[in-house]
């Protein structure tokens, strides 16, 4: 299930997927830093699941911004919720991608009959200037919640 919740000058991303795993071995992806690279597509650098911890990714640098997200672990209970600021951009790139961004991601895990729910919402788009972010990331998540589940099936994860 794929929701768009607008807000009133603020729009949020929610990805929902039900995985045949325990919610220790969907926390285990989620909070690995090796796993972390493989389903999201890009390797943390310092990520801890400790709330406090300071970490970056590095994506596509575009204009004025060197492609690093700031990372913040904000909450973190264990194969329950993982939650952390995600920051990057330039206000040089107004309206387009690499624009300034400040926004939070929440991975929630909920025991289900069969295995676990994973909702994930990144919140805190502020439009328009970062329609182009939003629209990019609705769909990037979309593919990278699916791909959770089967870094959640590997034999070694």
């Amino acid at each position: 299930m794929n929701h768009i919740a607008p807000k009133s000058d603020t729009q949020d991303i929610l990805v929902e997927e039900v995985f045949p795993h325990a919610p220790e071995t969907i926390w285990k992806t989620l909070t690995t830093a090796e796993l972390m690279g493989r389903w999201l597509g890009m390797a943390p650098t310092g990520f801890a699941p400790v709330r406090g911890t300071r970490f970056t990714y590095q994506t596509s640098p575009a204009g004025l911004w060197d492609g690093v997200i700031q990372c913040q672990v904000l909450e973190v209970t264990p194969n329950a919720c993982l939650s952390y600021s995600w920051a990057g951009g330039d206000d040089g790139n107004d309206g387009r991608y690499g624009s300034r961004l400040d926004t939070i991601v929440t991975l929630t895990l909920t025991r289900v009959d069969g295995g676990t729910r994973l909702r994930l919402v990144h919140s805190g788009f502020v439009t328009p200037k970062n329609d182009s972010a939003f629209k990019g990331m609705s769909e990037g998540w979309k593919k990278v919640v699916a791909r959770v589940g089967a870094v959640s099936s590997e034999p070694n994860s």
